[in-house]
């Protein structure tokens, strides 16, 4: 057997550097670089590796490790799974800031390859710099906070054990139904120690994304289920985006007369003037598909992993004889409502099942067209609507006039909009008319505040030709938007628009819908008398904290001010960031939607308690499972 005398950090990178994908026939190289910020525990191993020139990995200086480890999920979930990056970092600070981006990358079923630096393995030097210690454990350190939230975990406490570690980590990262992240620690003496490394361990290897492929027994059982049912609907997860089967999805609603609504990661796979979408479902979804969903007697479940949001916690499906079909290649998510499983590939399930019931058709008539149409009436009106101007005159947008300025009339139809958490997904799940395929962009499993701006960043690397704009609360821009900065010195242009209504006001309204009153989301100044934060609002100037990373700083509070703002961007040579002045309570309501929280039972407060039974009474009406 051929060796190579490598560093364990000169292994990985070239072990990296050699994995491709196949996908229907394609082969795809599958790792493009490396996201990261050097520390004392990951500069002189993977850090020397790096600097080297003999491989073809680009490293990206981020500048907060979440916000890279954002970045890099961003990357692969523009790319529909088929490309990813490594995060590194150093032991301590560093590794933890990266965990909440591997949550977000699991919940939302991204691959990403996370590579903290981690304690001696030898022990010698104990306790380093930014060590952990626990005295219970010697083994547990700050990388063992990543168990939880990764979907493969290891550590290489000796360089022959990369080998190993890194094959179970793509086998992860490349399964479609168990992806998400993967983390593999490296503790800093072992990076730099020596090894003689098999040369097939570092050679060319082709990872097979195999379609798994239905049964006779499944499409059996799931014809049998739609021929025996009258109103069947259709959620489209984002499953149908990864796997591909937008055409097949198409192809299966107008061949039975099926109506689909769209959760945040499906939509967008189909376009939003198909006859057959009802735009978003669920608790942030359009009226059209939660009318449509109360009246439907079978749920077809395609790709979803069917959250709260989407189930408005169980409620929605009404209808005394619903049943429930998942169709999904993870059988953790089929199984899920007591449904009836559909283990295998969504593109090759539709196309055979559309096959697989001739002459049938649903009883919906006219009743897709007709909710269609109302919503439509209703988005239109939204898109158009003013907003009532500050307490000292000055003039203020309304968000849904926002979205719809950008949508309809300023941004080219085929920009790439990428948003996260606070009210925006919200908004745009229910009013975004996507029109172009894989535009739409929305990390909502984890709703993670700060996702947008390094993930545009992401997107933007993936698809360095399209425009890439951030929709970004004020709440999120403050907590993490400092890979604005990475954009700037990479000459990755992006345009980031902050929504800015001063404050956390999703929540907000969240808290005042249970009869709280407002407490701890507006931000406003602290008050002498009451000692409360009921004073002013606090003023931020976004387009001058732009400007302070190299950025473009442009601001709107009218529509025509928006207008000539975004023109003002998309002639820009450089990342742009727009600060648009919003009314706190212009985003959209629910539309006949419910959401289960935990409002308390017992209060000084009658309307809390009002809000509370009435939140016992909605939970009766819900599926227990």
């Amino acid at each position: 057997m051929k060796t190579v005398r490598l560093t364990m950090a000169q292994a990985l990178l070239r072990f990296l550097d050699n994995q491709y994908i196949e996908v229907d026939g394609e082969e795809i190289k599958y790792v493009h670089g490396v996201f990261g910020i050097f520390g004392h525990g990951v500069v002189v191993g993977l850090g020397e590796a790096l600097a080297a020139k003999d491989h073809g990995l680009r490293f990206y200086q981020g500048k907060n490790e979440q916000g890279a480890g954002h970045a890099a999920m961003g990357f692969a979930k523009q790319n529909n799974r088929r490309r990813i990056m490594a995060v590194c970092s150093s032991i301590g600070p560093g590794a933890l800031n990266m965990v909440t981006a591997a949550g977000t990358a699991t919940v939302n079923r991204i691959p990403v390859l996370f590579l903290p630096g981690d304690a001696f393995a030898c022990r010698q030097p104990d306790p380093v710099l930014q060590q952990v210690e626990s005295p219970y454990d010697y083994t547990n350190t700050a990388s063992d906070a990543f168990r939880a939230v990764s979907r493969y975990w290891d550590r290489v406490q000796r360089p022959e054990q990369l080998m190993t570690a890194m094959i179970n980590a793509f086998r992860v990262l490349t399964d479609p139904a168990d992806t998400g992240a993967v983390t593999v620690a490296l503790p800093q003496d072992v990076q730099g120690e020596a090894y003689d490394y098999p040369e097939e361990f570092l050679a060319k290897r082709v990872h097979h994304i195999e379609r798994r492929i239905p049964t006779k027994g499944q499409i059996d059982r799931a014809s049998a289920l739609l021929k025996a049912a009258k109103k069947p609907m259709v959620i489209c997860g984002g499953g149908v985006r990864f796997s591909g089967a937008g055409k097949e999805l198409e192809n299966f609603c107008k061949t039975y007369h099926i109506p689909f609504g769209e959760t945040q990661a499906g939509k967008g796979t189909i376009l939003w003037d198909n006859p057959y979408n009802l735009s978003g479902i669920g608790n942030t979804g359009a009226l059209s598909a939660n009318r449509i969903a109360k009246e439907a007697d079978l749920i077809i479940a395609v790709g979803t992993r069917l959250g709260d949001f989407t189930t408005c916690s169980k409620w929605l499906f009404q209808h005394p004889d619903a049943r429930i079909m998942g169709i999904n290649v993870a059988s953790f998510d089929a199984y899920k409502m007591n449904g009836e499983p559909i283990i295998a590939d969504a593109k090759l399930t539709l196309e055979a099942l559309t096959k697989a019931a001739p002459g049938y058709k649903s009883t919906w008539g006219d009743r897709i067209q007709q909710v269609r149409d109302e919503w439509k009436a209703e988005v239109d009106r939204l898109y158009s609507e003013d907003a009532e101007p500050a307490p000292d005159g000055s003039p203020l947008l309304s968000q849904a006039r926002v979205l719809g300025e950008l949508n309809d009339r300023l941004l080219p139809k085929d920009t790439i909009v990428v948003s996260g958490s606070g009210s925006i997904p919200s908004d745009m799940q229910r009013v975004w008319r996507a029109r172009t395929e894989d535009t739409y962009h929305m990390e909502y499993g984890f709703s993670c505040m700060g996702y947008e701006v390094a993930a545009a960043l992401g997107a933007k690397i993936a698809f360095p030709d399209k425009e890439i704009v951030a929709l970004v609360g004020d709440g999120a821009y403050t907590m993490l938007h400092t890979e604005l900065l990475t954009a700037v010195q990479e000459g990755r242009k992006i345009i980031v628009v902050v929504l800015d209504n001063a404050g956390f006001h999703c929540i907000d309204n969240l808290q005042h819908s249970q009869g709280i009153v407002h407490f701890g989301n507006e931000w406003k100044t602290r008050d002498d008398k009451s000692g409360r934060l009921e004073g002013a609002s606090v003023q931020v100037d976004y387009a001058k904290n732009g400007e302070s990373w190299g950025a473009l700083g442009l601001r709107a509070r009218t529509p025509a001010e928006l207008e000539k703002a975004v023109k003002e961007a998309l002639a820009s040579k450089k990342s742009v960031v727009i600060d648009v002045k919003t009314s706190a309570k212009t985003m959209t309501h629910g539309y006949e939607s419910w959401w289960r929280v935990g409002t308390a039972q017992v209060s000084t407060n009658p309307e809390v308690e009002k809000a509370a039974k009435e939140m016992a009474a909605e939970v009766t009406k819900a599926r227990k499972y």
